[in-house]
This record gives C-alpha cells, sequence and structure tokens, in this order.
C-alpha cells in the first residue's frame, strides 16, 4: 500500500493531499529511509513523522483499503512521541 493511502486510512493525517505534501518535503521516515508519497509500506514497518514541534514513532499492525474511524487506531501502534526542542 502506498504511503499517503496509509496515512489518509489510518487518520494518522486527515488528507491524502496532505499526506503527500508532508512525505515530499521529507518529514517521514519508513524504517530510516526517507520517504516519498509513492512508497511501499508493509506490516511491521515503522514510520517516524516530523508533525511541527512532534516526532512520531509508529509500527503499521495492519493494512487495509478503508477504514472505519473507531476501527483506524487498530492499524498501528504508537511507539514512541517526543517533543523537538525550539532552535534558537
Amino acid at each position: 500500500m502506498r504511503l499517503d493511502k496509509f496515512l489518509k486510512v489510518s487518520r494518522l493525517i486527515k488528507r491524502r493531499t496532505l499526506a503527500k505534501e508532508i512525505a515530499d518535503q521529507g518529514r517521514i521516515t519508513i524504517n530510516g529511509l526517507t520517504a516519498k508519497a509513492s512508497s511501499s509500506v508493509k506490516i511491521g514497518d515503522e514510520l517516524l513523522i516530523r508533525f511541527g514541534q512532534k516526532l512520531v514513532t509508529v509500527r503499521i499492525e495492519d493494512l487495509k483499503d478503508t477504514t472505519r474511524k473507531e476501527d483506524a487506531a487498530n492499524l498501528y501502534t504508537i511507539v514512541s512521541e517526543e517533543r523537538i526542542a525550539e532552535e534558537i
């Protein structure tokens, strides 16, 4: 499954176009490698996503083409979440 589609279906990022922009800016890595929106993800992959002043690491647990809002959180597990110190 494409990275941008997974981010939208899992509701980590609300819109696929926004997921594509974030990936194209180099703010997402898959297993330590910088990812593009078209990168392929599979179960067990670890994503590191930079949201503003926050770094979130998630592990992919399941892949589905569509999912209900209540079930979206079951597609991934949050491994860590940390704030980035502001640079002066």
